[in-house]
């Protein structure tokens, strides 16, 4: 008589091939989760593995959602529109599609197939910048002022109200995640890094400011978390690596990780202020639209301090990754140092 076969639990991860997906993914196949990759097409990802299956569909398609989650036990909701600067107007009825209607849809669908929780990821930029000497955490009012913003800020509230079909109870968990960077990241601090090692970074004011940073690892940990802890439905947590930092000294970090010398010198603000104003109303005279805008400048210098101890405390959560050991990793993950 053979030993009796233990099934595995099944986990949908939407948005699978973004900055923390393939990190996700992998971290719940060391845990002995069957995974479903839920993606809008078709994808360039590892299926090889048994425990990986391909579902492709619309996120607000509730027909395919409903065949994805049959047999689901906890669904990673990654999928989103995610942050660009002045976004065009254009776009503003596809982030309430995506980010708002996908959603509500994912809920819905959850709550038919019963799926046991529902891990969603939001941001800590819902807060709004922080004021100097003002640290935020789970029970700060949200002040989100971007496209972005708000409408992940609106998912939170659908993912928060909604209830399984089981008992009426909680279905979903909401991590805001700090700014995350790792070996698949995107966006500022990818910019920022490939200007540092090319040699042509200029610091933007004098990087006092606070940012408040967690490694992609990290972040995956911190979800599987969310996911099986029992009391942890219903609830907001942020996800930090448990320390912010002035922008200084992030990028002293990756000067001295990657063996440069970070530059004495940096661009003023208040001439930065001047010369986006000038293109901006040269913008309104000719029609003609520049890359640099006010609201750019505004995220390099906005402070972001927020606590992530509530995580720590309620979901055994303690972060791996702190600020040099991280960009090593990060660095290393990219083939930048060896």
């Amino acid at each position: 008589m053979g030993l009796p076969t233990v099934l595995k639990k099944i986990a949908l991860v939407t948005g699978p091939t973004g900055s923390i997906g393939p990190v996700l993914i992998q971290t719940l196949l060391e845990h002995r989760y069957r995974v479903r990759a839920y993606v809008r097409r078709a994808l360039s990802l590892d299926c090889q593995n048994e425990d990986i299956e391909v579902f492709q569909g619309d996120i607000a398609d509730r027909s395919a959602l409903n065949a994805a989650l049959q047999g689901v036990d906890v669904v990673f909701h990654l999928a989103a529109k995610l942050h660009i600067n002045d976004p065009d107007p254009a776009l503003e009825d596809e982030y309430y599609r995506v980010n708002v209607e996908g959603t509500r849809c994912l809920m819905d669908a959850a709550r038919a197939q019963d799926v046991r929780r529902v891990v969603y990821f939001s941001t800590i930029s819902v807060y709004g910048p922080s004021r100097p000497g003002v640290i935020y955490d789970e029970s700060s009012p949200p002040h989100p002022r971007t496209l972005y913003e708000r409408t992940k800020y609106q998912a939170e509230q659908i993912a928060l109200n909604a209830k399984r079909k089981k008992n009426d109870t909680p279905l979903a968990v909401v991590l805001r995640l700090a700014a995350v960077y790792g070996g698949c990241m995107k966006g500022n601090y990818l910019h920022m890094l490939k200007a540092i090692r090319q040699g042509w970074f200029v610091p933007v004011g004098p990087g006092g400011n606070r940012r408040t940073l967690v490694y992609d690892k990290d972040v995956a940990l911190a979800a599987l978390l969310a996911a099986e802890h029992p009391s942890a439905a219903g609830q907001i947590y942020n996800i930090t690596d448990g320390s912010f930092y002035p922008l200084k000294e992030i990028q002293r970090t990756i000067y001295q990780l990657l063996d440069k010398s970070r530059p004495r010198y940096y661009l003023p603000v208040a001439l930065l202020r001047f010369l986006f104003y000038g293109l901006q109303k040269l913008t309104q005279i000719t029609a003609i639209r520049f890359p640099l805008k006010p609201d750019l400048l505004d995220k390099l210098i906005e402070d972001m301090a927020v606590n992530g101890e509530k995580a720590q405390t309620e979901l055994g959560f303690r972060p791996r990754y702190h600020l040099k050991d991280g960009w090593r990793e990060t660095l290393l993950t990219l083939n930048l140092i060896e």
